[in-house]
């Protein structure tokens, strides 16, 4: 039986409707985009890989933070 992972099929819907042109795009395409990404968003949060991409934009915020002083 084969299974998918929730978390790379979103990946792989958001990376297909990305490619598409912008002026091809309808509100309410650009808000299904939304929904799925903050889905995707949620799906890989609390996976190793989504606490590693949290560690390393809180070092980039903080660090950002301390050249502008």
């Amino acid at each position: 039986m084969l299974t998918i992972d929730v978390a790379v099929l979103l990946a792989v819907i958001v990376f297909f409707r990305l490619r598409r042109r912008t002026e091809a795009r309808s509100r309410f395409d650009e808000k299904l985009t939304v929904v799925i990404v903050l889905a995707l968003g949620v799906l890989i949060a609390p996976t190793p890989a989504g606490q590693g991409i949290l560690n390393i934009l809180g070092q980039l915020t903080s660090g950002v933070t301390q050249a502008s002083r």
